[in-house]
C-alpha cells in the first residue's frame, strides 16, 4: 500500500500528525445516465481497518486538524487515481471555525493537487451539531461561490434535520441508510422519503440515497424517483483504488 503525503505545511506538533491512515473510495452511482456520479473518500487504517479504529486515536483536541489531514490526504489520493467523476469528502461543520482548518486550507490543498473545485463535494457530517449556523451557511455559501457542492450527509438522523436543510441550502443530500434499510418492506420509510424528495425537488436538491444493500431496496428507491445511490449491492469502498459498479441486470 503505498503512503500518500498530505499538502500540510510540515508541523510536527501538529495535533494527530502522527496517525497513519489512508483512503478507501467507494461509487455513487447515477442509476439515470448509469455511470459513476462521484466516489466518496473514507477513512482507513495504514492494514485497511475501519474508520472507527483510525478515529478512537484521535484526540478531542486533534479533532479538526485531523479532519484536515483526511480531506488533503483523499485529494491527494484521487489526484493520483484520477477519478471521471465527482469527490465527496467529509467534512465537520464545526471546522469552519478553525483558521488551520477550514475552508481555506482545504481549497489551498486542491490548489497544489490541481482538482478543479467543481469536482469537490464537501459532506457536512451529522457527528456533531452545528454550533454556529450562520457562520456555516455562510460558508456554505462561499464554496457554492468558489465552485464547490455542499452535500448534508446522513439526512434524517442525528443532528442533519429539516432545519439544515431549510437554512443551508445544500446541493445535495444524502438519505440516512436508516431511512433506506428495508424500505421495499416499510410503507412509513415510503412515505418520508417521497415528502423528502418532494420538497428537495421543489428547491432544487439533489438527493443520494446511501447504505443500499438490497436490489429490493434499489427497486423501490428508483420508483420512488432517486437517481443517486451508494451502497454495499453496487460497490464496496476499495482502499486506495476506485471499484467498479456492479449494476443489477433488470436496473
Amino acid at each position: 500500500m503505498t503512503a500518500v503525503r498530505d499538502a500540510l505545511p510540515p508541523a510536527a506538533a501538529r495535533p494527530g500528525h502522527g496517525i497513519e491512515f489512508t483512503m478507501a473510495f467507494q461509487p455513487i452511482a447515477d442509476l439515470e445516465a448509469r455511470t459513476v456520479f462521484a466516489y466518496e473518500a473514507l477513512v482507513r487504517g495504514p492494514g485497511g481497518e475501519g474508520a472507527a479504529a483510525v478515529f478512537d486515536l484521535v484526540t478531542e483536541s486533534a479533532r479538526y486538524h485531523f479532519d484536515q489531514r483526511c480531506r488533503t490526504k483523499a485529494l491527494a489520493l484521487a489526484t493520483r487515481l484520477g477519478p471521471p467523476a465527482g469527490l465527496c469528502i467529509n467534512f465537520l461543520p464545526n471546522a469552519l471555525y478553525h483558521t488551520e482548518t477550514c475552508l481555506r486550507a482545504t481549497l489551498q490543498a486542491a490548489r497544489h493537487y490541481a482538482v478543479p473545485p467543481d469536482r469537490i463535494i464537501f459532506e457536512l457530517t451529522e457527528g456533531e451539531e452545528v454550533a454556529d449556523l450562520p457562520v456555516v451557511a455562510e460558508a456554505v455559501r462561499e464554496c457554492q461561490r468558489q465552485g464547490l457542492r455542499i452535500a448534508i450527509d446522513d439526512f434524517g438522523a442525528g443532528h442533519s434535520g429539516l432545519n439544515l436543510l431549510a437554512d443551508l441550502q445544500p446541493d445535495l443530500i444524502k438519505l440516512d441508510m436508516g431511512l433506506c434499510r428495508g424500505i421495499d418492506a416499510s410503507r412509513p420509510r415510503r412515505a418520508i422519503v417521497h415528502g423528502v424528495l418532494a420538497a428537495c425537488a421543489d428547491l432544487g436538491i439533489g438527493v443520494i440515497a446511501e447504505g443500499v444493500e438490497t436490489e429490493g431496496e434499489l427497486t423501490a428507491l428508483r420508483d420512488l424517483g432517486v437517481r443517486y445511490v451508494q451502497g454495499f449491492l453496487l460497490a464496496r469502498p476499495a482502499v486506495e483504488s476506485l471499484p467498479e459498479v456492479r449494476w443489477p441486470a433488470h436496473h
